[in-house]
């Protein structure tokens, strides 16, 4: 069957840890494990976060006023294709016998999306007032006030046409494990023409899983991350992980703007349009939520899990 996976942010770097190449490939490393168990039974897709090259992205700028030059769609590429990489060859070390492909992924969104004239998305790193205010008036970015600090906030726009989507059925159609689209893909709009530009934006990657996962009818997604289930009433006293839910029922609660909320939605709108099964859970234990034994498993009432345990037809 086929399977779409996305990692979160500290797939890469844990809460905590500095951003530095070593720690990176050590968790990267540890993230291929759980995800070539599942490569060697199923046709995977892997889509993960740029979070932490962000990150460095942010706090490079502000030390080299040159980097500023390239814009949100240009550095996304640039950490799509690093740590997709980094991916690539952990899982090429497992899977000797597998294709494994990292492919930059361009995600067409529309130009009258609202969220153009609403940055909300927050990303790169945290700064004192002073420096937040040095950065609006030198590169005319928006900034917001996190508890005690100050973060860049970015237009995410909906996800509207992944325009690699032949690539990769056809990779998969070839038995290649498939690595794309990391951080949401890179935003693109077209013109009159169809000719297509970059777009300073950063799209939710879970939206684009959710998207690509309809567009390649895939079986299963799984939103992973380093939180066991989607809790209900999230850091309250009374907080309960919710086990086994519906898209309906998913939505009378709210969550996190940044960092439930997307898993669920596309949880919900995976399920909506026909999939079978949508888990958000740990990274670790993305076999069992795979089968439905851990995490938050949201299907529709009535599907059975019957579908995991069939074996994997495309070459190896």
């Amino acid at each position: 069957m086929k399977v779409v996976v996305t990692l979160g942010s500290d797939a890469l770097v844990k809460r905590g840890e500095p951003m530095d190449a070593k720690v990176m490939q050590k968790n990267v490393a540890q993230s291929a494990a759980a995800l070539a168990t599942i490569a060697r039974a199923h046709r995977l897709v892997v889509i993960h976060s740029t979070g932490p090259q962000a990150g460095l992205v942010a706090l490079k700028s502000e030390a080299y006023a040159d980097s500023y030059q390239y814009p949100l769609d240009v550095l996304t590429a640039e950490a799509e294709g690093l740590i997709g990489s980094m991916i690539q060859q952990e899982l090429a070390n497992l899977l000797p016998k597998h294709t494994i492909v990292a492919l930059l992924t361009r995600v067409l969104v529309k130009e009258n999306d609202p969220a153009f004239k609403l940055p909300a998305k927050p990303i790169g790193a945290n700064y004192s007032g002073e420096q937040a205010e040095r950065m609006e008036k030198a590169h005319g970015w928006t900034m917001v006030l996190e508890g005690l600090r100050w973060r860049r906030v970015v237009p995410s726009p909906e996800p509207v046409r992944i325009l690699e989507l032949n690539a990769i059925r056809l990779l998969l159609k070839a038995g290649a494990v498939v690595i794309c689209a990391g951080g949401g893909g890179i935003p693109v709009m077209a013109n009159a023409k169809n000719e297509v530009r970059g777009v300073e934006a950063v799209i939710e990657k879970d939206l684009v899983a959710s998207l690509l996962a309809r567009k390649i009818e895939a079986d299963a997604l799984l939103l992973l991350t380093d939180v066991e289930a989607v809790f209900r009433n999230w850091g309250a006293a009374d907080a309960r992980p919710i086990r086994e839910t519906t898209p309906s029922e998913l939505r009378r609660h709210v969550f996190a703007p940044w960092s439930m909320a997307p898993k669920v939605k596309a949880a919900c709108r995976f399920i909506d349009a026909g999939g079978k099964l949508a888990g958000i859970g740990r990274l670790e234990d993305a076999g069992m939520i795979l089968h439905g034994l851990t995490g938050t498993i949201v299907r529709e009432t009535g599907v059975t899990l019957d579908f995991v345990r069939k074996p994997r037809t495309a070459k190896p």
